[in-house]
């Protein structure tokens, strides 16, 4: 029997999940994927995921719960559905950003490709967040706000893992979430940069102007003085 365009793209996230769980190593990742681009009938996609885990039925769906903005307390961005649980990119790129929640376990993989992962607006299952980056000849940026909990503990080799420091200083809220990132970077980086939101980032730009008002009025008061 010929298989379809669709089956092929079945078989192929079966494969990406199981090298996402540890199951499949890289190379033979990157073996069976050829194979399933290229197979023409059922017989030849079937054993590419024979040894692997028959797909989980779907569950019925829950009522959605949308995220909150990044502007919403802490109390009320964790403990929500997750709706995004991993990522993968391979000769391309992913990005999740904006208002999203992320799983307690999140899990990126990049091959010659690129991801980013925003969550200066995301909420959160729990608590306490794992995201696990395997970065192969490529690379994962990870912008979290200033006042979230954050710790780093992947591994490079001939590549980059580790925070810039030098980006928007550290103001931990003693309510935010602990997020810890781990994994590991081969001739690629994983990158981890704290920026202001946009909310912070208006209410900064809103201070710095009735600044401005306030001086420019100061000197005027004087000069009528004087």
């Amino acid at each position: 029997m010929r298989a379809s365009d669709a089956e092929r793209e079945r078989v192929a996230e079966r494969l990406r999940e199981a090298v996402a769980e540890g199951r499949l190593d890289m190379e033979e990742f990157g073996e069976r994927l050829d194979a399933a681009f290229k197979a023409r009938t059922h017989g030849e996609l079937e054993p590419l995921v024979r040894d692997l885990p028959a797909p989980v039925p779907s569950r019925p769906s829950s009522p959605v719960v949308a995220p909150v903005g990044g502007d919403a307390p802490w109390s009320q961005r964790i403990g929500r559905p997750a709706s995004s649980r991993g990522a993968f990119a391979f000769w391309g790129g992913f990005g999740r950003k904006g208002t999203w929640t992320i799983g307690r376990l999140f899990t990126a993989v990049v091959v010659q490709a690129g991801g980013e992962i925003d969550l200066r607006e995301a909420s959160f299952e729990d608590r306490e967040t794992v995201i696990r980056c395997i970065a192969i000849m490529g690379g994962v940026e990870i912008t979290v706000p200033p006042d979230l909990h954050v710790d780093v503990h992947g591994f490079g080799l001939m590549g980059g893992f580790a925070e810039n420091h030098r980006s928007v200083a550290p103001e931990i809220a003693p309510d935010a979430p602990r997020v810890t990132i781990t994994g590991f970077a081969l001739l690629g980086g994983v990158g981890v940069e704290r920026k202001l939101r946009k909310a912070d980032k208006l209410r900064l730009k809103e201070a710095r102007r009735r600044a401005r008002l306030e001086r420019r009025e100061r000197r005027r008061s004087r000069g009528r003085l004087e």
